[in-house]
């Protein structure tokens, strides 16, 4: 816990104070951060080459021209494609998408894609959640003939692609108020512009922006951007959506991720019980299959659809684990030292799918950049992804070294390269170089932002729904976190599953029992009569909820005796 805290005079409810600490301290923009509406949803004109993407697209529906939607494997790449074909199909545009193999095929455009469009009779290309660092790409697209619109929101190199428009809000000359959008924020933004442009009725642009919002807000809680400004208006309409789901393939997916018909989702159940079902199927096979999940619209098919990604997690999450462990184990072996300011792990014929979320695990118990790469030794060279700590930019990393890379990309936490494997070694040497450049020991050691003081009797029904208003929690919005000083602990801890705690907790006279997982190991700092500080989470708690219970229960993330 940090030893500085917030306030302890700040006046007002717990979520006003925590709106404080945010920053949301105008009453204007505090009553827009509680609700958030339609209308807060930012013109798709400011974007830069808007009115360029949309005159193309525009012209290849009026005169029939094939068009292919090029995307990426993950949510937001799958989820780009499904939002910008229905828009287009219920327009009468002749158009098709494709989507790589993650193994096969590898990220990003290819050159071979655009021959074989170009033999089917394309002539644009839509690249989304891709694209702005296919140069080449583009410019051979162009030489035989082919327009492409790259709509992307990575980071793009100093020179961009040579596209009849680039719709990014990342771009460096682009002046539109939300940098933060996800792939499928950007191509929702290009359906807006769109349906504004055929001049639909403003009631059924709002119906189909409804409907919408549920598949981008999937996206956007994925792909872990701020879910503040735009991605905030996204994600809290479109769950809010969640209580009337009409396609049968979300219906059928929630089904699998365990919700019942009405459910509202929160944005953690999106990222811990929905997303990680879609990825696996791009992880582990085809992510066509996502793709034919939301686009069908008979229920026998969705159910087998969904289903199959739910046993396709079930793999991914095996597989996982193995190389997990064997890292781990590796590292009993060979313990990370305080000289090693940035990891990398490498082995043969590890599964392409899933080395980003092995890298987000190592990131978490090691709290250092980690890249997880894969060899394959046929082909000499290594694939893999890295993921990165707050202070510590992982694109701008692999830029002050790009002659390692055969191909790379991605932004400041996550970022995937292809390298010749008989160089790895020197990728570690020099990333480890430049981070020791950059990081110190301070930023290595895990931290908790505490939003407020509380008091353990400021502790409601009422205040707890207060709070929840300040929902969804994610990235940029994080679920808040209190500082409870000199709480006594008034019973002894009750082990739950041999690796969690219920310890009851008293202060000024209210007594509560709070839960702290995979706190088992740490028992003998809560034995009756200590006086801890506590950093405590209020969060919802749907398993009280249903044995008559309260909606909500506190969390412990972290304690230390009292001061």
């Amino acid at each position: 816990m940090p030893g500085d805290l917030p306030n302890a005079d700040a006046r007002g409810s717990l979520a006003d104070r925590v709106l404080w600490q945010r920053g949301y301290r105008d009453p204007e923009a505090a009553r827009a951060f509680l609700a958030p509406h339609l209308d807060h949803l930012h013109d798709p004109f400011l974007l830069k080459d808007m009115d360029r993407a949309v005159e193309r697209l525009c012209v290849a529906i009026a005169r029939k021209e094939k068009i292919l939607l090029y995307g990426d494997y993950d949510v937001d790449g799958t989820t780009s494609i499904v939002v910008l074909k229905k828009i287009l199909d219920t327009v009468g545009a002749n158009v098709d998408f494709h989507v790589p193999h993650r193994v096969i095929d590898g990220y990003g455009m290819r050159p071979e894609v655009i021959d074989r469009a170009a033999a089917s009779g394309v002539s644009l290309v839509i690249s989304v959640d891709t694209g702005i660092r296919a140069n080449a790409v583009v410019e051979h697209a162009r030489g035989i003939g082919i327009d492409v619109i790259v709509t992307d929101h990575h980071l793009p190199e100093t020179e961009l692609p040579p596209a009849v428009a680039i719709v990014n809000p990342s771009r460096r000359d682009c002046g539109y108020p939300d940098k933060n959008l996800c792939g499928a924020g950007v191509t929702f933004k290009l359906v807006q512009a769109l349906l504004r442009k055929l001049e639909w009725p403003s009631d059924r642009i709002r119906r189909m922006t409804e409907s919408l919002l549920k598949i981008v807000a999937l996206a956007t809680v994925a792909d872990v951007v701020p879910l503040t400004g735009e991605n905030r208006v996204i994600v809290k309409l479109g769950l809010e959506g969640f209580h009337t789901v009409r396609n049968p393939g979300l219906r059928a997916l929630l089904r699998v991720a365990g919700f019942n018909d009405g459910d509202r989702p929160s944005a953690g159940q999106v990222a811990f019980q929905i997303a990680p079902r879609i990825n696996a199927s791009g992880r582990m096979a085809s992510a066509e299959d996502v793709i034919r999940l939301f686009l069908t619209t008979d229920e026998q098919v969705a159910t087998e659809l969904a289903a199959l990604l739910h046993e396709r997690n079930r793999e991914r999450q095996d597989t996982e684990r193995d190389i997990v462990e064997s890292i781990l184990l590796e590292c009993d072996r060979v313990p990370v030292t305080g000289e090693q300011c940035a990891l990398i792990f490498s082995g043969k014929g590890w599964h392409r799918g899933v080395v980003g979320i092995v890298a987000s695990r190592l990131v978490e118990r090691f709290c250092r950049p980690a890249f997880v790469l894969s060899e394959d030794e046929e082909t000499g060279e290594a694939h893999g992804s890295g993921r990165s700590i707050r202070s510590f930019h992982l694109l701008d990393a692999m830029e002050s070294m790009p002659e390692l890379f055969t191909k790379f990309g991605g932004h400041r936490q996550a970022a995937g390269l292809t390298m010749p494997a008989n160089r790895v070694e020197e990728f570690r040497r020099r990333l480890n170089a430049h981070a020791a450049t950059l990081l110190s020991a301070a930023d290595f050691r895990p931290t908790i932002d505490i939003d407020a003081k509380l008091e353990l009797p400021e502790l409601n029904d009422r205040s707890a729904t207060e709070l929840f208003a300040l929902a969804p929690f994610g990235f940029g919005n994080p679920s808040p976190v209190f500082a409870v000083m000199g709480a006594e602990v008034c019973g002894p801890p009750v082990v739950m599953k041999e690796k969690h705690l219920r310890i009851p907790i008293r202060q000024n006279g209210r007594t509560l029992m709070v839960k702290a997982w995979n706190f088992a190991a740490r028992a003998a700092e809560f034995q009756p009569g200590a006086r801890v500080d506590l950093a405590l989470a209020v969060e919802e708690d749907a398993y009280s909820l249903s044995r008559g219970y309260s909606f909500w229960g506190a969390t412990i993330k972290d304690a230390r005796p009292m001061l």
